[in-house]
């Protein structure tokens, strides 16, 4: 039973939102960063870079949690947010030139989290938890949903489809080229059925945000701790998620880059290679597998396609089907000497959606020895590894879509 709640999100005001909403901070590199915060007074990066008010951009730790704080009230001081009234669910939809998504923004429950309702699909960082733990803290607030995953319903479809017929209380497009549009469900009847209808689904699926979800738990647990009258309905007890169906998950592929062939030569690699692998050199031609235990590589200026050996190779569980897993198996670990792929120098990752000839162009450089490609993960894949009780290697998907900060904000 998934508990969903609505609640009173503080947003920009429908004149302003196309200027605060922003993509993550992570994106921008330092001179994007600072072309946004000289042009655009109402961006929310405005709010998350606190030190720029004061020509400087090294502020860290508390004091510039606390700053991200006080930039955030003046937001509010300056009527540039206000807060709804009552509380609400928020329909929201992301148009791309080559997708749509539409979804539900809710407060879920971090009990739910606790009870295995939502579930992960990849590690944490504890450092990064505690971290973000301290961020909302000292800020109050969180301006990025996770992203959850639910099996597509008809009645949540049909409500969506309800309000798509209205007038959206947000409508506008950015730069690039994305159309959003948001619309808030304040009817008490709407918001049953809503409320409703997820309890009986039985299990939601982090898709993004793992970190976020963590991290809000940690928070909730140290503020119940003291909190003397704490009841399990404070704000701090949920945090802000958008509800996605599974139908509209885009999921790409991330590939592996490889510095080094720990000794071998790029023959004797090959020779290492054929154990578990039916070899195939494709030369110039860019190979891109289509099917399940089927792998790009290209090394020393040529393609190649590396179709597995089941025979060679045992399934044990769900984990082990998992192509980046039998990736890391047979080639990574035992020949490639890179056992802890989250830290390990030698090996780096990059997501496969927008550059198809990267696998060529980075080992080109010489930076690296090898590149690796494989199909995209399913999320069926993905469900099957989570409802096993297992955990995905890192890098395995990337996952769309990828939110705009401040399009909805969540207090505590």
């Amino acid at each position: 039973m998934a508990i969903v709640k609505p609640f009173k999100a503080v947003r920009a005001t429908r004149d302003k939102v196309a200027l605060v909403s922003t993509k993550s901070r992570e994106i921008y590199t330092p001179d994007m960063l600072n072309a946004k915060l000289a042009f655009n007074p109402y961006t929310f990066l405005h709010v998350i870079n606190p030190g720029y008010k004061y020509n400087k951009q090294d502020v860290s730790g508390d004091l510039r949690f606390k700053l991200v704080h006080n930039r955030y009230l003046e937001f509010k001081e300056d009527n540039i947010f206000t807060q709804d009234e009552t509380p609400a669910f928020y329909i929201y939809q992301k148009i791309t030139p080559t997708n749509s998504f539409c979804g539900i923004i809710s407060a879920t429950s971090v009990e739910d989290y606790h009870n295995n309702v939502i579930k992960k699909h990849e590690g944490t960082l504890k450092q990064r938890e505690l971290l973000f733990e301290n961020y909302l803290k000292n800020t109050g607030f969180n301006a990025e949903p996770v992203l959850l995953t639910y099996p597509d319903n008809d009645v949540i479809t049909r409500i969506i489809n309800k309000y798509q017929k209205t007038r959206a209380e947000f409508e506008f497009s950015t730069t690039d080229k994305n159309y959003h549009l948001l619309w808030v469900v304040n009817n008490q009847q709407d918001i049953e059925l809503i409320t409703n209808t997820f309890k009986e689904i039985n299990t939601l699926y982090i898709a993004d945000g793992h970190h976020r979800s963590t991290s809000s738990c940690l928070l909730a647990q140290g503020l119940a701790k003291k909190n003397p009258m704490h009841t399990g309905t404070e704000n701090y007890n949920f945090f802000m998620s958008y509800l996605l169906p599974e139908s509209q998950l885009s999921i790409y592929e991330f590939n592996r880059f490889i510095k080094d062939l720990n000794g071998f030569t790029p023959h004797d690699f090959l020779i290492e290679l054929d154990t578990y692998f039916r070899i195939e050199n494709r030369g110039q031609e860019l190979y891109r597998p289509s099917k399940k235990n089927h792998f790009s590589m290209y090394l020393n200026g040529e393609f190649y396609s590396l179709y597995l050996r089941k025979k060679c190779y045992e399934f044990t569980d769900a984990l082990s089907h998992l192509d980046a897993e039998i990736l890391y198996q047979t080639i990574l670990k035992p020949i490639l000497g890179i056992k802890d792929i989250r830290n390990d120098s030698k090996i780096m990752y990059s997501q496969n959606k927008t550059d198809s000839l990267e696998l060529k162009t980075k080992v080109d450089t010489g930076d690296f020895k090898v590149s690796f490609g494989m199909r995209p993960t399913t999320i069926d894949e993905l469900k099957s590894i989570v409802d096993s009780g297992q955990l995905m290697p890192p890098k395995t998907t990337y996952i769309e879509p990828k939110l705009r900060s401040a399009i909805t904000i969540y207090e505590f």
